[in-house]
């Protein structure tokens, strides 16, 4: 058993499963958004990038790791509900194509003032758990504590979105006023209240994927979490943006399709294999492998 822990193949298993979980987290993201405003946010990675590097900041005047998350999400959130009342609030019900074009503009903005503000130099946040990895018999098993807290926190976080949209009020509201929001609003819901609250839920989870990227190895700087958003839109799309499980389940194959196209062919093709996982799954299912075709209850 530990000679089988010790493997390459647990090895790439394992390193794929760690980075997996980011792509996840940002995919979440993504579905929460879609699920209660039916936009797409272009600028998902670049909120959540800002977001915690205001986080960092509070960490060089001493405070500690959990008070970065919360302040990060916070942030994060208080981000996510001004950018829905300033910038896509106004284009409600104008082409779908100008909140696309107002979220790509707005991700440069946000990369650009956070080089100004913080330089394009990468930084990392003292990690809250061993990233050291663990032994069996004398060899490396390639798993830390810090990988399995990241694996538990995607598996928790999607189990509380799937919950909010599937057995709370608050759930189905979100989602009865990004399907129909006039009749939503006959029925006494505050659309405008709903769709600020999803976009809020939203940046808070993505930028719980930002702190973790900056904890890991690879750091944050502002442009680190744009192929991060890239895997997590295609993880979104092959899972199926109407599922929180599906989000979580695709990131975690481009995870692993990343890792062993990096291990056994070139790291200059690795984001290669999101392509093809989302090449296949749609022409297998176009809506998504984990959407179902039933109707929506609202």
């Amino acid at each position: 058993m530990s000679a089988f822990l010790t493997s390459s193949l647990m090895h790439n298993i394992f390193g794929g499963l760690a980075q997996g979980v980011v792509y996840s987290l940002v995919a979440l993201s993504l579905v929460i958004v879609w699920q209660s405003t039916h936009v797409l946010n272009f600028a998902q990675g670049a909120m959540a990038m800002f977001a915690t590097y205001i986080g960092m900041t509070e960490i060089d005047r001493g405070i500690g790791y959990w008070w970065c998350v919360i302040i990060s999400v916070a942030v994060g959130m208080i981000v996510g509900g001004l950018t829905e009342r300033v910038l896509i609030r106004p284009l409600y019900g104008k082409p779908e194509i100008n909140p696309i074009v107002v979220m790509v503009g707005f991700l440069g903005v946000l990369e650009a003032l956070s080089a100004a503000i913080w330089t394009s130099s990468t930084r990392n946040i003292a990690e809250p758990f061993s990233q050291i990895f663990y032994h069996a018999n004398g060899n490396l098993v390639y798993l830390s504590p810090f990988i399995i807290f990241q694996i538990i926190l995607a598996i928790c976080i999607m189990l509380l979105v799937a919950a909010l949209f599937r057995f709370t009020r608050l759930g189905l509201q979100l989602r009865a006023s990004a399907l129909a929001p006039e009749v939503s609003r006959l029925l006494g819901i505050r659309v405008s209240r709903m769709l600020t609250i999803g976009w809020m839920l939203s940046a808070g989870v993505g930028a719980i994927a930002a702190v973790i990227q900056a904890s890991g190895s690879f750091g944050l700087f502002p442009t680190n979490m744009d192929g991060i958003f890239v895997a997590g839109f295609i993880a979104a799309a092959v899972g199926g943006l109407e599922s929180p499980i599906g989000a979580v389940a695709g990131g975690l194959l481009i995870g692993l399709a990343e890792q062993f196209i990096l291990a056994y062919w070139s790291p200059n093709v690795a984001p290669l294999g999101g392509i093809i996982i989302l090449v296949v799954a749609l022409m297998i299912r176009p809506q998504g492998l984990f959407t179902k075709h039933a109707g929506r209850r609202v």
